[in-house]
């Protein structure tokens, strides 16, 4: 009995092992590029800037209470009013006039943005659908359970708050798990492990004790 338990034991590690270890550096498996510069602060400038940039549409949006149309008019009048200021003055003092930005122009910024966006899409639609399968009923219903969860947190949140915590989360979490791989690795497998042992727990006392019909035994036909 001791040895089945030891052996349960290691496997759960090993398979805890295997969750948590990646060859890749998560610069790489975050994509790689400019996005994931951005997301592991390895640009700080434009990090820092896209931060304070979606804190304070957040802040117009939810605390201002401010119209998208009405923004993006003043918006619009502030730019034009700050160049056209800015190409008289360069005139008159024989400055340099104002140019556009090369990376506004760019597109490609914003394929990689998008084809990053893409490719983690396709893979949760993927593991959403294996998780469906039923083949972890484990797993099933822990997603399950999750997804109910987020579905009533979603009810006090909008839209633009849910966005904007998903933003801070992509903007923070993986810059703390490459400064504390080895600790969160650790407090996360410390976690799993406990839920995989209440699992097994209610697995005993009440899964197993769900009546099932007979399994019918395949009978192999040996052809002569």
């Amino acid at each position: 009995m001791s040895s089945s338990s030891s052996s349960d034991s290691d496997s759960e590690t090993l398979s805890l092992a295997n969750l948590f270890k990646h060859e890749r550096p998560i610069h790489d498996i975050l994509g790689g590029g400019k996005v994931a510069d951005i997301l592991l602060w390895r640009n700080r400038t434009v990090s820092a800037v896209l931060l304070i940039g979606m804190t304070a549409i957040w802040f117009l949006f939810e605390v201002v209470d401010y119209n998208l149309v009405t923004l993006l008019c003043h918006i619009s009048i502030t730019t034009m009013l700050v160049l056209f200021i800015w190409r008289t003055l360069a005139d008159i003092f024989k400055w340099s006039p104002p140019k556009l930005p090369g990376i506004i122009v760019e597109d490609v910024a914003f394929k990689e943005l998008a084809s990053t966006f893409h490719r983690k899409f396709n893979q949760s639609v993927f593991m959403l659908f294996d998780i469906a399968c039923g083949r972890d009923l484990g797993l099933f219903l822990m997603t399950i359970l999750s997804l109910c969860i987020l579905s009533v947190i979603g009810t006090y949140f909008s839209f633009l708050n849910f966005l904007y915590v998903g933003f801070l989360c992509m903007e923070t979490l993986p810059f703390v798990y490459e400064r504390n791989e080895e600790e969160i690795n650790h407090l996360s497998g410390n976690i799993i492990r406990e839920v995989r042992r209440m699992y097994r727990r209610f697995d005993k006392k009440f899964l197993n004790k769900i009546p099932r019909g007979p399994v019918k035994e395949k009978k192999i036909s040996n052809n002569s």
